[in-house]
């Protein structure tokens, strides 16, 4: 495509809409069974600010969202002792459950499979009454 033309564009609603198709998201609930069981890894991509403000999920790890990728690749030089294999399952939260959707669909591109995110992100964890912590 030379530079001069244009490929039609997608607002954020229907880029949401479109990387939303591609797995199953999950609820407060479900996320917070999943990680006490066991079987995902939470994943709190929200600025410092954000998390200064409102707190933590307990047993989340923290990592933001520039460098999300880096740390969760398996084959990645940067990845973080978690990062055991694209078989990993992975629960992206954001503060409102919108970035962690783009997240997510990052996370596939790198071949981990059964990354999702949590509808609603931290605010409907907090809003479910599960715990958080300062």
């Amino acid at each position: 495509m030379a530079v001069s033309e244009k490929r039609p564009t997608a607002g954020i609603d229907e880029l949401l809409e479109r990387a939303r198709q591609g797995y199953e998201r999950v609820d407060a609930h479900e996320a917070h069974a999943v990680a006490r069981a066991g079987e995902a890894l939470l994943v709190d991509i929200r600025y410092a600010a954000l998390r200064d403000r409102d707190g933590l999920v307990p047993g989340a790890l923290v990592i933001e969202r520039n460098e999300l990728e880096w740390r969760l690749d398996p084959l990645g030089s940067h990845r973080i002792p978690e990062a055991t294999g694209h078989d990993l399952r992975v629960v992206v939260i954001c503060n409102e459950g919108y970035a962690s959707s783009l997240a997510a669909v990052s996370l596939h591109q790198l071949g981990l499979h059964r990354a999702t995110d949590l509808v609603g992100g931290f605010q409907a964890w907090r809003e479910a009454g599960l715990p958080v912590v300062s």
